[in-house]
């Protein structure tokens, strides 16, 4: 499983989709082929699956025409404790800053990174790296610009101290002192019943039957992306029938989920410049390199050849 792959709160959507409607971008642009509508978003106990947030952004991305990373840093700025619901109040309840940093990381599943954050520790310093590898790339620096001021805005509003920009954008700094330092608002009672409902809420959607997320898994295996939906029905001991109709039901289809990891696969192929388009045809499962320019071509916009770096 990708790291940024879990199913996550609605919240995200509905702080995207407020940010674009302010740009003038309509409802209906910002949620189109998500699966997702007015009354699911409005909804604060509802869950979206980590591709639904995914089309949201590429829909905002795309309808507001700005330079993704400016833009992504924009909207991560409107990320705010309260955002976060139960984790946002155990991070604030923590007794120190540690402890709120270890807590947040080991609950990140309750929150909305794609980036995944690492605590990275040294003798004088220490910061949070935020890691965008498997990130689709055409997002990625949306995702990472955004995922990296929602971190720097929660140590802000919290500690009331600003940490600094890491050079490169992937990551902030500061004083390895800080970490000591008592929370502002720490509460031993709170942060332990807070710290409770985190553990349980998370145990209720890992406990979530998942069939996306197992699809996902048997097409991530060798030859996964070459096999046909009745092969993954088969393993899943399911009809065809059944599984098309559970994957509605969580809001997606075989073919989207095919289409979603062989994008995925293909960026990072491409961006590695060791195969040709015609092996890189072949490793997602394509019979004929044509096929794959097609669908490559109705994902991002352009051919192959021209989205491999120069």
């Amino acid at each position: 499983m990708l790291d940024w792959d879990f199913p996550r709160g609605v919240a995200s959507v509905a702080l995207l989709v407020r940010f674009a409607t302010e740009r003038g971008v309509g409802v209906s642009a910002a949620l189109s082929g998500t699966g997702l509508d007015l009354d699911t978003i409005a909804d604060p106990l509802a869950q979206v699956e980590a591709h639904q947030e995914l089309a949201v952004v590429r829909n905002v991305v795309a309808a507001c025409g700005e330079d993704p990373a400016a833009l992504g840093a924009r909207v991560g700025r409107r990320y705010h404790a309260t955002a976060y619901g139960i984790w946002g109040f155990a991070v604030t309840s923590s007794p120190t800053v540690g402890a709120a940093l270890r807590l947040a990381l080991h609950y990140i599943e309750l929150t909305y990174v794609f980036c995944v954050p690492r605590l990275c520790v040294h003798e004088d310093s220490a910061g949070l790296r935020f890691h965008a590898e498997a990130v689709p790339g055409d997002v990625r620096p949306f995702l990472l610009a955004r995922d990296v001021a929602a971190g720097h805005t929660l140590m802000a509003e919290l500690l009331g101290v600003r940490p600094a920009p890491e050079a490169d954008g992937a990551g902030i700094a500061f004083a390895r002192e800080l970490l000591d330092r008592p929370m502002p608002q720490a509460n031993e009672h709170t942060a332990a019943l807070c710290e409770r409902q985190c553990r349980d809420l998370l145990a209720r959607r890992r406990d979530r039957d998942g069939v996306a997320r197992r699809v996902r898994e048997l097409l991530r295996g060798p030859g996964g992306l070459g096999a046909g939906m009745d092969e993954i029905a088969a393993e899943l001991s399911m009809t065809v029938r059944t599984l098309r109709r559970r994957l509605a039901a969580e809001g997606t289809s075989f073919r989207a989920l095919v289409d979603e990891l062989r994008r995925a696969r293909a960026e990072e192929l491409l961006a590695g410049r060791a195969l040709s388009v015609e092996q890189i045809a072949h490793r997602l499962g394509y019979a004929e390199s044509s096929s794959f320019v097609r669908a490559f071509t109705r994902w991002t916009g352009v051919p192959p050849g021209r989205f491999r770096p120069a």
